[in-house]
């Protein structure tokens, strides 16, 4: 029938009709591709295309790996940065353990001797300073750890717990300290203090620089040389019982020497206890009033910390714990950090800057004394009692020594 009524066109009407059809095929293809184009629009704003593509489910043209790759890495770029500066602005914690790894990292072969970054080493330091974004980004904010001229002395007194003190503070990741006593200011005053800073260990910006030399408080001429480097110094001094303290000054002297005198002897003049001989050194430096007075001179109250020995020994959390306010620093040295050796009866370290296992200070701390006759003793109370009076007097503070 098709057929019949195909063959009765005229051929008018079959151009016509062949026209049409284009037509229509046009129409209909010009609509299906407009909403093939605008579904695929609204699919790539559809979160569900990247789920898709996470899946490995859609695949993706060079272009558009390139574009997500480039995206990733600004977002985790970005992600890095933020992170780090959080890092440096909020957590004090962190920024103090990246100070303990620079210390553990750099050695003094990395370092010129003015304190920076020497040429002809700056290119085997990659691995220390360039190895982390840490570590970048101190370089950045101008970090790099230099020497320093100290800003706080541990003055004294000898045999009274300086090195106790020292090592208890050094606990604490803004403290610095160097390792032994340099007797710069009453042994090694005439090389300078070019001589000095070489001396101190290396420091980051926000670190104190501490320096302990126990002969430095009765030596006449250190207050004025002190002041005269920094009169802004922070001055730390353990006392403790005069008698205590001499009688530990010789045990340490006999020690050394076997053929030493009796305590009994030599702290008094003609083996009579009536005339107590202060040319001896152990007891002229337990006489602390005489020689704060020189220190006074030069420096006020109010930069001097007076230590207690006896305390340091009893309750060393406390007394650091006032030598961390006195120098403006968080209190991050606690009682977690010590325990209390019987044997010794000394506090002891569960961990310290050169070691992170539990251990006491030394063979030499909490030595036992020689036993000293009871008249000699009290004999020795008796002349130190108005001189300690006045030291109490002097620093406002009442030691409470016998």
């Amino acid at each position: 029938m098709f057929i019949h009524w195909f063959n009765n066109l005229s051929n008018r009407s079959l151009v016509i009709t062949i026209l049409i059809c284009i037509s229509l095929i046009y129409v209909s293809y010009t609509f299906n591709s407009c909403l093939i184009t605008s579904l695929g629009r609204t699919f790539n704003r559809n979160p569900l295309k990247q789920f898709f593509i996470s899946t490995s489910l859609w695949p993706q043209t060079s272009e558009e790996a390139n574009a997500n790759a480039t995206t990733a890495a600004f977002n985790n770029s970005t992600t890095n940065f933020t992170s780090s500066y959080n890092i440096t602005k909020n957590s004090v914690q962190q920024q103090q353990l990246l100070r303990d790894e620079i210390h553990k990292k750099l050695s003094p072969s990395h370092i010129a001797s003015n304190g920076s970054v020497s040429s002809s080493s700056s290119s085997s330091l990659p691995h220390i300073l360039d190895g982390s974004p840490k570590y970048r980004l101190l370089r950045q904010q101008g970090s790099r750890p230099s020497r320093h001229l100290p800003d706080t002395l541990i003055i004294g007194v000898k045999k009274s717990g300086t090195r106790a003190l020292l090592e208890f503070i050094r606990l604490h990741p803004d403290v610095r300290a160097a390792g032994c006593e340099v007797h710069f200011f009453d042994r090694h005053y005439q090389k300078g203090l070019h001589w000095y800073r070489h001396h101190m260990p290396y420091t980051i910006e926000g670190q104190i620089t501490m320096e302990k030399t126990p002969s430095y408080f009765v030596t006449k001429e250190v207050p004025q040389r002190v002041h005269h480097m920094n009169a802004n110094t922070k001055l730390l001094v353990v006392v403790r019982d005069p008698v205590t303290r001499a009688i530990s000054d010789y045990t340490q002297a006999a020690s050394k020497k076997t053929d030493m005198k009796r305590f009994e002897d030599l702290a008094f003049v003609n083996g009579s206890y009536a005339v107590v001989d202060t040319n001896w050194g152990p007891v002229k430096i337990g006489v602390y009033a005489r020689y704060l007075e020189k220190w006074l001179h030069y420096f006020p109250l109010s930069q001097l910390l007076f230590i207690s020995g006896e305390r340091l020994i009893m309750d060393p959390a406390y007394e650091i714990g006032r030598v961390q306010d006195f120098l403006g620093l968080k209190r991050v040295v606690t009682e977690k950090h010590f325990y209390f050796n019987a044997t010794k009866g000394f506090p002891c370290l569960f961990k310290s800057e050169a070691r992170s296992t539990p251990h006491c200070l030394g063979k030499t701390k909490g030595r036992n004394h020689p036993h000293i006759e009871t008249a000699a003793i009290e004999r020795l109370r008796d002349f130190y009692r108005p001189f300690n009076n006045k030291f109490y007097e002097m620093t406002g503070i009442n030691f409470a020594w016998p």
